[in-house]
């Protein structure tokens, strides 16, 4: 989203400079204007003029455990009763981050203007998520601020020690892919073709190969003479795939894919489930209705087809069915999950029983990742060490063959 720099006036006449998220430049006038600040100048920052440096988003990112630690930080100085503002001018000076200092010195201005802090908060979204702002806003509104600052905090650590669990394993096949495609241009370039030569010298052109032998050395002489062409083609395809997958038909094709591929199916499905239960226990607990705890945390899902599926539980619920109902009818929630909805409606602990669901879904996910980390590794080293034979055996056993004939004869 866009930055605007702006300088206005307040209601007593005093200058205000200062830079906000918006849209466009009319929505950042408005946005000024239900502040009730008077714009005098309103222009892009000088962080959207860097061109092709500023679209990388270079700095611009804060990490989420300097997201934790600001949280939990002020939670406690809200709880200790220091005044919000003198809060965010300490946690400001406090921030190693630059970008993210730069983003509090933001939020302190515009709550020193008066600004709801979720409000402010709103302004960054790519720093503070809609579930952090719409718990912040709950918390504000029902007085309970530092009680949602911890929940919140608890909730990010927990977001990122999965994501670090699924990044973590999927590392070690992505280097591994990686070497083995570098390693597949390097043989096929470099390699085969001198092999190639040594063949044609030892047995001359019209030398009898195996058909594995001659089909290796047609793919390198194709490599050889295509390689550029095929970078770049692979470059494209893997852009052009990556943009179609941004847009929402994509999204929503490739979304459910993942739900269909065998064991990917698994992870994403226990993951999105522990996202649901504890994004949804912590908006109800913090007072937010149901209706737009299902909203909010739907967004919060990172997959669209359960998204939807969300979407048309709250249509039930607004008809006034419970949750547990339409989560039971659900292709792809486990049954345990509106088994324990149907508990926690019965006996009004919903957001405590959706804690239980999230730290048990949570540690099977760290379980199942752990497993595959461990299959992963040796399937990994079996289809190199195929890769490897089929060349070995293509190149030594037609070498071997068109020697001994040499020598026979």
């Amino acid at each position: 989203m866009p930055t605007f720099a702006y300088i206005a006036l307040t209601k007593d006449g005093k200058a205000l400079h200062g830079n906000l998220q918006a849209a466009s430049q009319e929505a950042a006038m408005q946005s000024l204007t239900k502040q009730g600040l008077r714009p005098i100048a309103l222009k892009p920052s000088s962080a959207e003029k860097s061109g092709f440096l500023s679209k990388l988003k270079l700095g611009k990112k804060v990490k989420l455990k300097d997201l934790v630690v600001f949280t939990r930080q002020l939670s406690t100085m809200i709880s200790a009763g220091v005044p919000l503002t003198r809060s965010l001018a300490t946690l400001q000076d406090e921030a190693e981050n630059k970008y993210f200092k730069s983003v509090i010195a933001g939020i302190s201005k515009d709550v020193e203007g008066g600004m709801p802090l979720a409000d402010a908060f709103a302004r960054h979204p790519t720093v503070f998520s809609e579930v952090y702002t719409n718990m912040v806003r709950a918390g504000e509104a029902g007085g309970i601020l530092d009680d949602i600052l911890k929940r919140l905090a608890s909730q990010v650590e927990q977001d990122a020690s999965i994501r670090k669990k699924v990044k973590g394993a999927m590392m070690y096949p992505i280097v591994i892919l990686s070497v083995s495609v570098v390693a597949f241009f390097g043989i096929m370039i470099f390699i085969i073709p001198k092999i190639a030569k040594i063949m044609e010298d030892l047995g001359g052109p019209n030398a009898k190969l195996p058909v594995y032998t001659r089909a290796m050395i047609t793919v390198s002489g194709f490599v050889q003479h295509n390689s550029i062409f095929i970078l770049v083609g692979l470059g494209i395809a893997f852009f052009l795939l990556r943009k179609y997958i941004k847009t929402p038909g994509g999204r929503h094709r490739f979304h459910l894919l993942l739900l269909n591929l065998p064991i990917i199916k698994t992870v994403v499905v226990k993951v999105s489930v522990a996202r649901f239960s504890r994004t949804f226990a912590s908006l109800t607990a913090a007072g937010v209705s149901v209706l737009e705890s299902l909203n909010v945390t739907g967004r919060a899902m990172g997959n669209v087809i359960l998204e939807d599926e969300l979407k048309a539980a709250a249509t039930e619920v607004k008809n006034g069915k419970q949750l547990s109902e339409p989560i039971s009818g659900s292709k792809y929630f486990p049954r345990i999950v509106s088994q324990m909805l149907a508990v926690g409606e019965e006996t009004g602990q919903i957001d405590t029983i959706l804690v239980k669901v999230a730290d048990f879904y949570e540690e099977e996910v760290n379980t199942l990742i752990d497993s595959l980390a461990s299959i992963i590794e040796p399937l990994m080293i079996i289809v190199l060490g195929a890769f490897v034979g089929l060349i070995a055996a293509s190149v030594m056993g037609p070498i071997a063959g068109l020697s001994k004939n040499i020598s026979g004869g």
